[in-house]
């Protein structure tokens, strides 16, 4: 009689999740931080997310249908997950060429030349926000000024961002109100603070996420900025002002967290999200660009596979040492 009995390696239990849960569910978590971009960004915030997404999808399914001539995955939601982050790092007069290239180097050289989903070393969101900001530092530094869903795209009024502000000392900052409410110049989708915060809370809920690398991260930033304010406040803004302001919460919360990039360890978060927080701060407060989030992110991108390397999870079955 044949034996009956097959064995197969582990997991056996299978949670239920999936790449498209994931990613459809960090979509969802990005809602209110969009529907607050229409609010104050209006047509602007529409149009480039529409072509962010669009074009970052095209591109995907023409590399994987001609160029590396395997199965595409445009369903997944990774693509649409990337056209939408790279959009909402973006002013919201941005040129559509300017966009679309964006999306190129995003998909083509941030994830596809990697060999696509869970092979990429860096965020590939982050890839193309970097490449245009060094490419096209005018056109990534015009901030239209926020209004109730303002119809102009091209011509709309522009101005300073509230950490250009006080990296310049000059101008007077935005009102607390403001500052949490998002009606301030920035890329759209970063200002809307509580809205952001909103959908972190969504992703805990899901458990899509965990909280040791956004919490972890801006505690580092406001802990980095408090020092530096309580030394010379005529100098640093308080910590308030730079948590709630540029691209802290949106990096924390929706790129720093990305499943791919960071590491799995939670000791290895803590050591990863610590980084990203003070980079970020030295940046801000000693660099030449006002906003230091993007760079710190993909800094410690880099430095991922060397936390995995050193810091590891307790292995599954094995027994730990005595004395």
């Amino acid at each position: 009689m044949a034996n009956q009995l097959t064995i197969s390696p582990s997991p056996h239990i299978h949670s239920g999740d999936s790449v498209e849960k994931k990613m459809y569910g960090v979509l969802i978590a990005l809602i209110p931080a969009f529907i607050v971009s229409l609010v104050y960004f209006g047509l602007g915030a529409l149009i480039i997310t529409a072509v962010s997404v669009l074009s970052c999808v095209l591109f995907e399914y023409l590399i994987q249908k001609y160029l590396i001539n395997g199965r595409t995955t445009v369903g997944d939601g990774s693509a649409i997950l990337t056209g939408v982050l790279l959009a909402f790092n973006l002013p919201s007069n941005l040129p559509v060429w300017i966009v679309i290239l964006g999306a190129l180097v995003a998909i083509g050289i941030g994830k596809m030349s990697f060999g696509g989903l869970g092979n990429n070393i860096f965020n590939p969101a982050l890839i193309g926000r970097v490449f245009l900001l060094i490419s096209f530092p005018a056109q990534m530094t015009s901030w239209p000024q926020p209004g109730f869903f303002p119809l102009e795209y091209a011509d709309a009024a522009t101005g300073a961002t509230t950490l250009s502000l006080i990296k310049g000392h000059f101008g007077e900052l935005p009102a607390t109100s403001a500052m949490v409410l998002g009606k301030m110049g920035g890329s759209f989708g970063e200002v809307g603070s509580l809205a952001l915060i909103a959908g972190f809370c969504y992703l805990l809920w899901k458990k899509i996420i965990s909280w040791h690398i956004p919490v972890i991260m801006i505690l580092t930033v406001a802990a980095f900025t408090g020092i530096m304010h309580a030394i010379h406040p005529s100098q640093y803004a308080d910590p308030f002002v730079h948590v709630f302001s540029g691209g802290l919460l949106l990096g924390a919360i929706f790129m720093a967290t990305d499943y791919v990039t960071s590491p799995m360890s939670k000791k290895g978060m803590v050591v990863y999200a610590t980084g990203i927080g003070i980079l970020t701060s030295i940046i801000r407060l000693f660099g030449a660009y006002p906003e230091g989030v993007s760079f710190a992110i993909l800094i410690m991108n880099a430095f991922t596979p060397l936390i995995n390397a050193y810091i590891k999870p307790k292995r599954f079955g094995k027994e730990a040492k005595n004395g």
